[in-house]
């Protein structure tokens, strides 16, 4: 964990849940997992203090816990999943793209609060949405239910784990800490509710929704409280898929920048196809045919069979190779590269942040360099058309700020200079963790300068963009490293 990730999961965590929570959050973050009591020793913080604390971080899936073999719980932050909450304005907007302002809210719902039931989100929607209406129109509970269905079968929105019933019988002491757990099969079945009823307005605190004042009101008795139907079935985010959405946008986007627009709705189409039997990590798609693909393509989208046949070769023959061909049944079967795809990606980006930065000479001999894998600088001088002088000095330029690096290959075991090659390369997966420690350093940067602000026009944009190239570059590098 770099300073600035720490830096910017302090800021992320200050301001999504107050000081206390940032320092016991932070804590973990810089010294790994640890017991409640040494917790609230090393932080200065009383034991009440540390337990409602890790009780937020716990439900907001920040920290996780185990037991140990001598029974003792311990904590461990999840940074990665801290630096999530930078991308919460994100999912939330693309829940409103797919599935409308209903969408938006239970997404928000459910990263606001951590976990929740399904009753309790479609009624606290029900009742947002009516708050927003017209007077004398509601928003009905089951049209609330039906949208929290389909966010649950596309995946976007999961099952928690739970306590096993095993572990709730009366054999024996209960365990210092439960263990949840939930079967795959289970993660996304929604159980059978019949929530009838509609959203309600809020009133001045002086009356009720029938307008008496509050005096008025007789007072209710607890015993007559309905059952949760759902109680104890909770349900959050699932923030693989969401990325797994981003991802597939970017594909369907350079496609469309590289050819044209039939040719990323072919793309997109096997995409959506594949979303929920393609794990979020896999490095290719499931084989595709090219009947499946025809019979999928969207009403209206008037193409013929050949012409789709046509289009499926120019894809799985150009050189950026993210459609490729994997047998010749059903009329063809073609897979996404999906890694391939994600390094084609980051190394666009790589291009475009030198191009910004150094300018476009620089830009020329970095993708010389990214091309030809290994160079002299004589031959950078030749094949770049750049005097000797300017290219040493842009070279050494990209190399003292890590975008390029120089490899030695000696002739002689002494490493003589003079006998000695030394070679340009450009190693992608080294230089894209550097952009994305700059980029964590940019966006805590960005975050205290907001804060110190006042006016009305602040940063979130910028924010919100830098972040982009984050999802990028952590993807680029997540899949090369399950290759390897």
């Amino acid at each position: 964990m770099t300073q600035a990730e720490i830096k910017l999961c302090s800021l992320l965590l200050q301001e999504h849940f107050g000081e206390i929570v940032e320092k016991i959050g932070v804590h973990l973050i810089r010294t790994g997992s640890q017991p409640l009591r040494v917790i609230a020793h090393d932080t200065g913080t009383s034991l009440d203090q540390v337990k409602k604390a890790l009780c937020v971080l716990i439900q907001h899936n920040l920290v996780i816990y185990q037991v140990h073999k001598r029974g003792v719980v311990e904590y461990e932050a999840q940074c990665h999943r801290v630096l999530r909450m930078l991308r919460y304005p994100r999912y939330i907007y693309t829940a409103k793209t797919l599935y409308s302002d209903t969408g938006e809210l239970i997404v928000e719902e459910l990263l606001l609060n951590g976990k929740m039931t399904m009753s309790a989100v479609v009624k606290k929607v029900a009742d947002r949405l009516t708050e927003t209406m017209e007077d004398g129109k509601t928003m009905d509970y089951a049209e609330v239910s039906n949208t929290f269905v389909r966010l649950v079968d596309t995946h976007f929105v999961q099952r928690c784990p739970l306590v096993p019933a095993t572990e709730n019988s009366d054999t024996g002491p209960p365990p210092p800490a439960p263990t949840l757990v939930i079967s795959e099969k289970d993660m996304y079945l929604v159980p059978k509710l019949s929530l009838i009823g509609k959203g309600k307005r809020r009133r001045s605190s002086d009356e009720d929704a029938t307008g008496e004042p509050k005096a008025k009101r007789p007072k209710q008795t607890t015993d007559n409280k309905e059952p949760i139907p759902d109680d104890g079935i909770y349900w959050q985010a699932n923030l693989d898929r969401f990325h797994q959405h981003f991802r597939d946008q970017a594909i369907v986007s350079a496609v469309a920048n590289r050819m044209d627009q039939t040719s990323s709705e072919i793309v997109r189409t096997m995409l959506r196809m594949s979303e929920v039997t393609t794990p979020s990590g896999a490095p290719f798609t499931q084989p595709l045919s090219s009947n499946e693909i025809f019979r999928s393509l969207p009403v209206g989208y008037n193409i013929s069979k050949q012409v789709l046949d046509q289009y499926l070769t120019l894809l799985a023959d150009d050189p950026l190779e993210f459609v490729g061909k994997s047998g010749d049944s059903g009329g063809g079967m073609y897979v996404i590269n999906l890694h391939k795809a994600l390094g084609s990606l980051a190394t666009a980006t790589l291009e475009s942040v030198v191009q910004e930065r150094f300018g476009s000479r620089c830009a020329r001999i970095f993708r010389l360099v990214l091309q030809k894998k290994h160079l002299e600088q004589k031959q950078v001088e030749d094949f770049a058309m750049i005097p000797a002088k300017e290219a040493k000095d842009m070279l050494y330029k990209m190399l003292s700020e890590n975008f390029i690096s120089l490899q030695e290959i000696p002739k002689t075991p002494d490493h003589a200079p003079s006998r000695t090659f030394y070679l340009y390369t450009v190693n992608i997966l080294s230089a894209a963790r550097m952009l994305l420690h700059r980029c964590y350093k940019s966006v805590a940067n960005l975050i205290e300068r907001r804060q110190f602000e006042t006016k009305e026009n602040k940063l979130d944009a910028c924010e919100i963009q830098v972040d982009e190239t984050i999802f990028l570059l952590e993807s680029y590098i997540e899949s090369t490293m399950k290759r390897q």
